[in-house]
């Protein structure tokens, strides 16, 4: 089960809302602790949790289409640094936000636990 380190899954469009306020700089936290995805060398699965942080500017996400879109990840192999950087891409193309950071705090296998940050700032 070998992919592309820069992995090409095809996801659905996260959905986005009119911001109510924004003139405002708020700060939006978003945790997804049930993200699952596969490794690309074995094909074993990777458990994490995925935290998003942002300062949205005139949209926000909706949440049940994020859900769905982190679902669509179950199945794929993906290195943890990919999916991180696929998810940061992915998000501000959506909403555009004044800045996000997405945080992927991905379990132990294996002996090793890891953690992969991407930040972005308009």
């Amino acid at each position: 089960m070998k992919k592309n380190p820069k992995s090409e899954i095809r996801n659905p469009n996260i959905e986005v809302v009119q911001n109510p306020y924004p003139d405002k700089d708020y700060t939006v936290n978003i945790e997804f602790p049930e993200f699952t995805c596969v490794c690309p060398k074995t094909g074993l699965p990777d458990f994490a949790t995925i935290k998003i942080e942002y300062i949205p500017d005139k949209l926000i996400v909706e949440l049940k289409s994020l859900k769905l879109y982190f679902i669509t990840y179950r199945n794929e192999g993906a290195f943890h640094e990919s999916v991180v950087n696929k998810i940061l891409d992915d998000f501000i193309a959506a909403c555009k936000p004044r800045s996000a950071r997405i945080v992927g705090e991905f379990n132990v296998r294996g002996g090793i636990k890891t953690t992969v940050s991407a930040e972005y700032r308009a």
